[in-house]
Formats: structure tokens, sequence, C-alpha cells
């Protein structure tokens, strides 16, 4: 792991594991951050986040690197759950005074959907409100259209 930067001395032991595991996994496919992340579906940016500590991976972005780097099943499903015990110990990023603190990474676009708390999700009240509308209307015109078509 020569050309990592080190990682954070207050890292709890659990994501420190992982996060060298993880480095040690992208090294064996000798693939570049750039590379790995046109093989992925995460950016470069993404990966430099998740292989420094400063954000965990999704569970699909490190089910995309075991897949590259050609991991067996079972040592895959090691690295799923030391994904897993790594992200309950994961550091939370703290809010400054005055603003709420939330569990979640509420700015990560990585994040799936139903990951992301559901009172910061932005629902589309208004574009149903019209999709519904415009249902009625096309049921409305088809019923008038069979009684004025026989």
């Amino acid at each position: 792991m020569g050309g990592w930067q080190p990682l954070p001395d207050d890292l709890p032991p659990e994501v420190r594991h992982f996060v060298e595991q993880l480095r040690l996994l992208k090294d064996r496919t000798g693939l570049s951050l750039v590379s790995l992340g046109a093989r992925t579906a995460y950016s470069k940016s993404s990966w430099h986040r998740y292989l420094n500590a400063t954000q965990p991976p999704p569970r699909q972005a490190v089910a995309a690197l075991c897949r590259i780097a050609g991991l067996a099943d079972t040592e895959a499903e090691r690295f799923g759950v030391r994904w897993e015990l790594a992200v309950q110990a994961w550091p939370r990023p703290v809010k400054p005074a005055g603003e709420e603190s939330t569990t979640e990474y509420e700015d990560d676009p990585t994040l799936p959907w139903w990951d992301t708390p559901e009172e910061t999700r932005r629902r589309p009240d208004g574009l149903l409100l019209y999709a519904v509308l415009l249902l009625l209307l096309m049921l409305v015109i088809a019923v008038v259209g069979v009684f004025a078509l026989g």
C-alpha cells in the first residue's frame, strides 16, 4: 500500500481493516481509479473517498470491485461481512452547531434511494397529482369516445 495516503488515526479498527483490505483488493486489480470508475457505476472521486475512508462505499461498489478482482464467492462474501462491520462502526459526519444531526450521509449520490432517510427524500407530490389528473382525463375521453362513436 505504498502509494496510499495514511488513514486517520481515529478510525475504528473495523473501518481501518476494511479500508486496508479494500485498498489491497483495488491494488490487486492493477487498475487506476479512473479505470476502476469506468468499469463500475462509481466515479473516480467516489472511489477516492471510499479508499481513503472519508465515506463508506455502498455495498454494490464493494461487490463490483470483488467481481473485477475475480474473487471467488466465499471471498466476496467475506468482503460483504467486513463491509457490514465497517459501515456499522463508520464515523458519522459532524454537523455544525444549530444544524440537525443525522445518522445518514445525506449528500451521498451513491447511496440508493432506499437507504436514505424518508424525511430527506424529495417526493414528487405535484408530479404525481398531474399524472393522476392526466389519467382521469384520458379515462373520461375514452368513455366519451366509446359512447360517441358507438
